[in-house]
């Protein structure tokens, strides 16, 4: 009896197990079997779309100082790097928005030159986190890998266009969405070449060569070259279909982002600039002159030098040079509401129920401890880590719901510790708190103040003094940054519109609210956690009898409400009464 194929065949997983353990066996972890990382998409002609996209995947509007502005919330310093970036980044984006619109758009015009962007300076800076929260502002597929992590294509190692596949991923399996991705590699100055090599530098510059392509256009196919699993797929692909299904991405309108510390480069800038005998060299002391003040007179012959093909560095055509930061910054950064570091010890804390909150002179001591260690911010993470673990392990076995991190409790852990677990400093911890947590709440009232127009700028929330204290409120009391808090309060007040509506369709009464009773109303969501029902319980419980009776005797419909109405409804009611039955007669 012949079996079937479905019988001899064993399925794509198997077959992936199977190949995957020979490999394991021959090579140990040296080669690994690597998949598609999209599954099948048909068009209808079994194409996936050229870079010719719709207008309407085109959705982007934001301005340069939009960006920058966005960005000065979370990342302190680099006022250069941030205006280089927001705005060919913007520049970027608008461009095909516009050119799509107006129906311009191939990809090969004359002209179409990327602004592919090149970052250099320390470690710990910003880069990775800055490109981050632009991919995250502007919504599109973002991708980050390290520079070190491939290979030439057709050696063992990582391929340059499993990016774009992993792209693609990103964008959920939407080739149109991926085609404007942002690609971001960072160690890039690791692939430099490295001139005492001799052969195939197949991690260095042949990744460089590799790179050429795709930073400028190309289509990449998704379907791995060389790959059991990807064949297999497509043949499964073809006998659903009928068609084959040949899936291309185009990179010419995906734009790639570089960083690196760049080791050494210095010493190369500096032999060229100091040689001058006159102009910018020959007022610059080779021993006094900062490390950053050469770096920021970066050319692409020094990049060369550095083991850089020219070709390379000549599809990065921006270049920017991240500030090495201070003592000052790192205390700056910490003090920040929107900083992701504190905002995530108060998480960690948070999972046993334990609200901490740090004075300044404890931040100061991370600063201070963290600028010595030379890492940039990443010290920052360490230190922090390392001041807090004696108490993250120990205080979630305590009955203990506040925890006031100062200087004094920080650096006598051990003293502290035991003081609390005999009850013997309670009252003086929760004591420290209050004081710590009025400090953080006037810190961001004076925040929210300076920045108001651009925090409410989408909310259209009016300015007020209880407004502000409502958002420091709401942030003092979660785990949030500041655009989350002020966010949240627009959707209390939104809330609060809605009881209006419900009023009005349930018992025909058009009750309106002043400003300071929507605060007010507000406030109950904010201090006491309650639902949206439980407020017009209350408010159907105050008022609802008393004005319709009013509107029944005199007609009156309409009934504006103050925070003085919401705190006495019975005076409130009684007065009206009263002017109105005066009225009548």
């Amino acid at each position: 009896m012949i079996n079937t194929i479905d019988e001899k065949i064993p399925n794509p997983k198997e077959i992936e197990r199977e190949i995957g353990e020979f490999l394991h066996k021959r090579f140990g972890g040296a080669i690994k079997i690597v998949t598609p990382t999209v599954a099948a998409q048909e068009t209808a002609m079994g194409h996936a779309p050229s870079a010719d996209i719709p207008a309407q995947k085109i959705n982007f509007d934001i301005k340069p100082e939009e960006l920058i502005a966005y960005l000065d919330q979370y990342i302190i310093k680099q006022d250069k790097a941030k205006a280089v970036l927001s705005t060919k980044i913007c520049t970027h984006f608008n461009r095909i928005k516009h050119l799509k619109l107006n129906d311009t758009a191939q990809p090969n015009f004359v002209g179409n030159v990327k602004s592919n962007i090149l970052m250099l300076g320390p470690t710990g800076v910003g880069k990775t986190y800055m490109v981050k929260l632009i991919a995250k502002k502007i919504g599109v597929p973002f991708v980050k890998a390290d520079a070190t992590k491939f290979t030439e294509t057709g050696y063992v190692g990582g391929d340059v266009e499993d990016l774009i596949r992993d792209l693609v991923r990103e964008a959920n399996d939407d080739i149109e969405l991926a085609q404007y991705g942002i690609i971001y590699l960072d160690e890039i100055d690791k692939i430099a070449s490295s001139h005492h090599i001799v052969g195939a530098d197949i991690s260095r510059t042949g990744v460089q060569r590799a790179l050429l392509k795709p930073m400028e256009e190309t289509d990449v196919e998704l379907r791995v070259p060389h790959d059991p699993i990807s064949m297999i797929q497509e043949i499964e692909r073809y006998q659903k279909t009928g068609k084959r299904d040949k899936r291309i991405v185009n990179t010419a309108h995906i734009l790639f982002i570089m960083s690196g510390a760049f080791e050494g480069i210095t010493d190369i800038i500096k032999k060229r600039v100091t040689k001058q005998p006159i102009g910018f060299g020959s007022m610059i002391s080779s021993n006094t002159q900062d490390k950053y003040q050469f770096l920021k007179q970066v050319r692409t012959e020094d990049l060369v030098e550095f083991g850089f093909e020219s070709e390379f560095i000549g599809r990065l055509p921006v270049k920017t040079v991240f500030e090495k930061l201070t003592e000052d910054d790192f205390f700056e950064i910490l003090i920040s509401p929107n900083n992701p570091l504190i905002l995530g010890k108060k998480l960690d804390f948070a999972a046993y129920s334990i609200d901490i909150k740090f004075d300044d002179p404890v931040l100061r001591y991370f600063a201070e401890k963290a600028f010595k260690e030379n890492t940039g911010a990443r010290g920052l993470v360490s230190v922090i880590e390392e001041s807090l673990l004696l108490f993250e392990k120990r205080l979630p076995s305590l009955d203990i719901s506040v925890f006031p991190a100062t200087l004094a409790i920080i650096t006598d852990s051990e003293k502290q510790l035991l003081a609390i677990e005999n009850q013997e400093t309670k009252e003086l911890w929760e004591s420290e708190f209050q004081k710590i947590l009025e400090i953080e709440k006037d810190r961001i009232r004076s925040y929210v103040k300076a920045h108001w127009d651009r925090l409410t700028s989408k909310y259209a929330l009016s300015h007020s003094d209880n407004r502000i204290e409502l958002i420091a409120d709401y942030y003092s009391r979660n785990i949030t940054d500041i655009e989350q808090a002020v966010a949240k309060i627009k959707i209390y007040y939104g809330e609060v519109k809605k009881i209006e509506k419900y009023f009005l369709n349930t018992h025909e009464l058009s009750l309106l609210f002043d400003e300071d009773a929507i605060d007010f109303l507000i406030e109950q969501f904010v201090h006491h956690d309650i639902e949206l029902e439980d407020i017009v319980h209350k408010l159907e419980t105050d008022f609802e009898y008393g004005l319709k009776l009013i509107r029944d005797k005199t007609g009156k419909n309409r009934f504006f409400i103050s925070r003085e109405s919401l705190i006495d409804s019975n005076a409130y009611l009684n007065r009206l009464i009263k002017e109105e039955y005066q009225a009548i007669a």
